[in-house]
């Protein structure tokens, strides 16, 4: 199970949806693309340039807690350096820099430009197929 764990590489299981926004966007904004779209974390871009995230956790931690009002530009509650994660690497990597990071997102790059989202839940998944294959 190891070697086919290691052998996986980050493009094989990948999101490639990646939707961006502008720091100034609000949360409750970023509330209804997460909602409509089904996904758990945005993009932030700024001067072009994926520079952090918003995560479904970031509104369960953040926001909340805080008790930020809906109208709160994303920008004061993003997750900022993104992490990245070239999508030739191992799902092996990406899980350790996930542990590692604390995290549960990872954009992937590929020639300094980002190509998708690989998540926790992703790993779990593939993980799961693997086993059941084994």
């Amino acid at each position: 199970m190891e070697k086919s764990l290691s052998e996986t590489l980050v493009k094989d299981i990948m999101n490639k949806s990646v939707i961006s926004a502008d720091p100034s966007t609000t949360v409750f904004q970023i509330a209804n693309l997460m909602e409509k779209g089904g996904i758990g974390a945005i993009l932030v871009k700024k001067n072009n340039n994926h520079a952090g995230i918003i995560t479904d956790r970031d509104f369960a931690i953040k926001i909340t807690t805080q008790k930020l009002p809906l109208d709160t530009p994303i920008d004061k509650v993003a997750s900022y350096p993104l992490v990245t994660i070239n999508s030739n690497e191992s799902i092996l990597v990406a899980a350790n820099l996930m542990s590692s990071e604390k995290i549960r997102k990872l954009a992937v790059v590929e020639d300094e430009k980002i190509v998708g989202i690989i998540t926790s839940t992703d790993l779990v998944n593939q993980l799961a197929l693997t086993k059941a294959n084994s």
